[in-house]
């Protein structure tokens, strides 16, 4: 499958290509995996080299959330049009007296994938995934693989099936 002038292939044939967190997963349908530069993984560099509209691809945004003593994180994914309002929806969604964007070296080191790459599917199983409904009103976007060196195409549905899956409006104006 082509989307821009990136081919993707079922993600199962290519289990390579995705992080080890990843491949425990790729029996879904509808995920597809396509190897890009990793030097272009960054959403705005990899839409403009790809030729890939902004509106299908998906930004994974790992935070931190605090309450007395309690520290605990959750995924965030939104459409890269839009920002996930973090310190409104998402605070008060997830019951947090303060929350933040999670430092790289713990979202790595928790996610076992690499920064820029990070995606929801193979989180930690007691993670939270928040799921803009802007997410899911696409039929497919392109998200994150776990490395730098791919991207998944991924049926929205498959983001909504997983299991600590919300989707609710989490980006400011909705």
């Amino acid at each position: 499958m082509e989307i821009g002038t990136l081919t993707f292939v079922p993600a199962t044939e290519a289990p390579e290509l995705v992080a080890e967190p990843v491949r425990r997963h790729l029996q879904h349908d509808g995920l597809w995996v396509g190897e890009i530069d990793p030097d272009l993984a960054d959403t705005a560099a990899f839409c403009e080299h790809y030729d890939i509209g902004l509106d299908i691809s998906a930004n994974c945004v790992v935070v931190e959330a605090k309450r007395a003593e309690r520290v605990w994180h959750a995924a965030c994914i939104v459409l890269a049009t839009t920002r996930a309002d973090v310190n409104g929806i998402v605070r008060k969604h997830l019951g947090a007296r303060k929350i933040s964007f999670a430092p790289m070296d713990t979202a790595v080191s928790l996610t076992g994938m690499e920064y820029g790459g990070i995606t929801p599917i193979g989180l930690p199983a007691d993670w939270p995934i928040l799921l803009d409904q802007n997410v899911i009103d696409q039929e497919l976007v392109i998200i994150g693989s776990g490395i730098r060196g791919s991207k998944l195409l991924v049926a929205t549905g498959v983001l909504a099936s997983l299991p600590t899956t919300e989707v609710l409006a989490i980006t400011k104006g909705d």
